[in-house]
Parts: structure tokens; C-alpha cells; sequence
């Protein structure tokens, strides 16, 4: 993750400045620059709309506006932008800092989702950019994080905990804790809660494969790609529709 210190440094200096002239800014204006950062996210799809979000967020944490939500927003484009990042090394610097600021929104809001459902998927994505063998040590806190999702608010993400679980179980060899069976349970229990999710789906089929379900997984795999996608999902839904079509290409599905 990098940091948009010139615009940090503009908001405290303009902070300050109106700190002597002024009186407190009310909620409207606290929320500003959230505000500012939501509506660039929403076209994330571009990736340097996606980093003036992040600059944003960035803003309104240094300028003190609803530390929390600044938090756990910066963990969740942190987690955009390492994903859409080529360099490796790059990846995993985003992804540290998406967990940094995971942790400091459950240091703010420990009993709300946010913080530990963006803190999980960073570790995951980390441990990703990292290679298997390397970030097994990584599969006790992300489970420990999605559990504490599960317990707050098991929908949030439209099945975010159950996804996250579910891919984990299906990715970790056996001998480390890997269970096709629960990632099955886990996969079926966040496409319940979010049945138009594209890796929810995604993440199934590949669990079906793996049990050589494969008519199931085909189905599964045609859903993503006749669906009605999510509003606010429609970046993601395109660049799983064509990972969809991807699978659909290869064996077991390819006709000969």
C-alpha cells in the first residue's frame, strides 16, 4: 500500500486552519471525505480511480473523520488494489498494509464485522502472493477472523466468512487441516447469503471439481455467467465471468 502524503500533509494544514477560524465541523462535513472515497470506489474498476479512493480514505483518517470507517475501508481497497497489482513484492506490501489498518479498525469497532472480515481476506491474499508452504502459519488467524464474523454477523459480505472458510479448507493440503467436505458446507452456506456472488460460485465449482461433481460444477459455473449481478458488484462479476468462462474451457469441461 503506498500513501498520498502530499494530500495528508493539505488536509492537517487545512485542518488546522479552520480549527482557529471556525467551529467544529458537523456531521455532514466529518463524512466528507468518505464520502468522496465511496464514490470513487464504486468505479474501482479502474485502478487509478480505485488509488484516488484509497488517498481519500487516507485523508479522512489523518484528518480525524470516523477513524473506524476510514480503517477498514483502507483494508478493503487495500485489498483491490494488491489484487489488480502485478509486482509481487508490490502485492504483499498492499496486503501488509491492509492488514495494518484491519487491526486498527478492530481496535476501534472489535465487536463489529468490518475489520476482521477485511483482516482475514488480507492475511489470505498475503499468504496467495506468498506461496502455500509459506503462509500455513496464516490459516489459524484467517479461520480465528472469519469465526468472529460468523459469530457477529454471518451474512456480512453476503456470505463473506463462509466463502473465505470454504476456499481455505479447499486450498490447504490435508495433512494441514484441508477438508473438501467443509468446504462444501462452508461454500453452500455463502452462496445462501449471497446467490449472485460470483466467487462464492466460483469457489463452489472449483470445490465440486475436487469431489468430481462435475455436472454440478458445471451448472454452477453457467450460473455465474447468466446471472443478474449485484449493483455494487458489477467490477467484480465481469472479472468472474470470465474466469467462468475459463473453467468452462478446460477439462473436465472441454469437449474433445
Amino acid at each position: 500500500m503506498t500513501t498520498a502524503r502530499s494530500a495528508v500533509l493539505a488536509v492537517l494544514i487545512l485542518a488546522a486552519v479552520t480549527l482557529l477560524a471556525a467551529p467544529a465541523a458537523g456531521p455532514a462535513q466529518e463524512s466528507a471525505l468518505i464520502a468522496q472515497g465511496d464514490a470513487l470506489y464504486a468505479e474501482r474498476a479502474d485502478l487509478a480511480k480505485a488509488k484516488e479512493a484509497k488517498a481519500k480514505y487516507e485523508a479522512a483518517l489523518a484528518a480525524g473523520e470516523d477513524a473506524y470507517g476510514a480503517s477498514w475501508r483502507l483494508a478493503r481497497i487495500c485489498y483491490w488494489i494488491g489484487d489488480h497489482t502485478a509486482d509481487k513484492e508490490a502485492k504483499k506490501t498492499t496486503f501488509l498494509a491492509g492488514i495494518e489498518h484491519a487491526k486498527k479498525a478492530i481496535e476501534l469497532g472489535p465487536d463489529k464485522a468490518d475489520g476482521h472480515f477485511w483482516l482475514g481476506v488480507n492475511y489470505g491474499v498475503y499468504g496467495e502472493a506468498k506461496g502455500v508452504l509459506k503462509s500455513l502459519a496464516l490459516v489459524k488467524p484467517i479461520k480465528e477472523a472469519m469465526r468472529r464474523v460468523l459469530e457477529i454477523d454471518p451474512a456480512y459480505d453476503r456470505g463473506g466468512a463462509d466463502r473465505v472458510l470454504g476456499r481455505v479448507y479447499h486450498e490447504v493440503p490435508g495433512i494441514a487441516g484441508g477438508s473438501e467436505k467443509k468446504s462444501l458446507e462452508h461454500l453452500l452456506k455463502s452462496v445462501e447469503y449471497g446467490p449472485r456472488v460470483g466467487l462464492n460460485l466460483l469457489y463452489l465449482a472449483d470445490t465440486y471439481i475436487s469431489l468430481d461433481r462435475f455436472d454440478e460444477a458445471r451448472k454452477t459455473l453457467e450460473t455465474v455467467l447468466s446471472m443478474e449481478p449485484y449493483p455494487d458488484l458489477l467490477p467484480e462479476t465481469e472479472e468472474e465471468r470470465a474466469q467462468a468462462r475459463e473453467r468452462l474451457e478446460k477439462k473436465p469441461f472441454k469437449k474433445k
